[in-house]
C-alpha cells in the first residue's frame, strides 16, 4: 500500500478551510470519485447521526489527508514523502 496514493473509499480529512462551502480543516469524508486522472477527487461529507450528505465537492490532492486505521509498517516510513 502507497501511503500517499488515494483511492476510492478512502476516508480523509480536509487540511484546509473551504469557507464557501461552510467546511472546515478536519472535517471528515469520503473520497467517492477519482477525478483528472488523480489529482482530484470528490469527497462526500455526511452527517455520521443521520447519514444525510450535506456537501458533496471536488477537492486538490493537497487539501485533504488519508485517515490510517491501522498501524503503519516502519517499511512504509519513505512512502509518506510527498508526492
Amino acid at each position: 500500500m502507497k501511503l500517499n496514493q488515494i483511492q476510492l473509499l478512502d476516508i480523509v480529512a480536509l487540511t484546509v478551510d473551504i469557507p464557501q462551502y461552510n467546511l472546515w480543516q478536519g472535517q471528515v469524508g469520503t473520497v467517492v470519485e477519482i477525478l483528472a486522472d488523480g489529482a482530484a477527487f470528490e469527497v462526500e461529507f455526511t452527517d455520521s447521526r443521520t447519514g444525510q450528505t450535506y456537501e458533496s465537492v471536488g477537492l486538490r490532492r493537497e487539501q485533504i489527508m488519508v485517515l490510517h486505521f491501522e498501524p503503519v509498517s516502519p517499511d512504509a516510513n519513505a512512502a509518506m514523502l510527498p508526492v
